[in-house]
């Protein structure tokens, strides 16, 4: 069982009503044909490969996380990894953003260990408000957002974000 959480740049529920009108429009399209055919949408987002996911990343970041994404070390690991995640086809890929797109199957109110809400301030793709009704949703959960970055925190924040979470799962029990 887990003893503390950290949701860093998480995919929020973005198909809660509350978020319609926060939506992007190619978001909000994408959000609604997931719900009216959860088949189609699946079989649209199978046709993804490794190139692609990098291409949306690379045109979807702002500055600061390119800085991050194209550094040649980091971005050698990570077309690696995007590689070996699409190595056996985008099926994995399709089936977790239609989950992702839709209603959630649990109510976030009753996670009772301590969260950790993380978000960077210029994350555009994660959560139209950075975690904040999600924060709201979750018993004593701390939102945190850190200026000058977007969707790369984990990357560009991971000492503090394990640090912390460590911290919560040893002190908050």
């Amino acid at each position: 069982m887990a003893s503390a959480l950290a949701v860093v740049s998480g995919a929020d529920e973005v198909a809660a009503p509350e978020f319609a009108s926060a939506l992007a429009a190619d978001l909000r399209g994408l959000v609604e044909r997931t719900a009216c055919d959860p088949v189609g949408a699946e079989e649209f987002f199978a046709g993804f490969t490794a190139d692609a996911m990098w291409g949306m990343v690379m045109a979807g970041s702002p500055g600061c996380d390119l800085a991050v994404y194209q550094d040649p070390d980091f971005a050698a690991f990570y077309r690696r990894a995007l590689d070996e995640g699409f190595v056996q086809g985008a099926a994995g890929y399709a089936r977790d953003t239609v989950l992702s797109m839709g209603r959630w199957p649990f109510a976030p109110d009753e996670i009772t260990v301590p969260v950790e809400i993380w978000y960077g301030e210029r994350d555009t793709s994660h959560s139209p408000d950075n975690g904040a009704r999600l924060a709201t949703r979750i018993p004593g959960a701390h939102h945190r957002v850190v200026p000058g970055i977007g969707g790369a925190l984990l990357w560009t924040h991971s000492a503090s974000i394990l640090t912390s979470l460590l911290e919560k799962a040893t002190t908050d029990r």
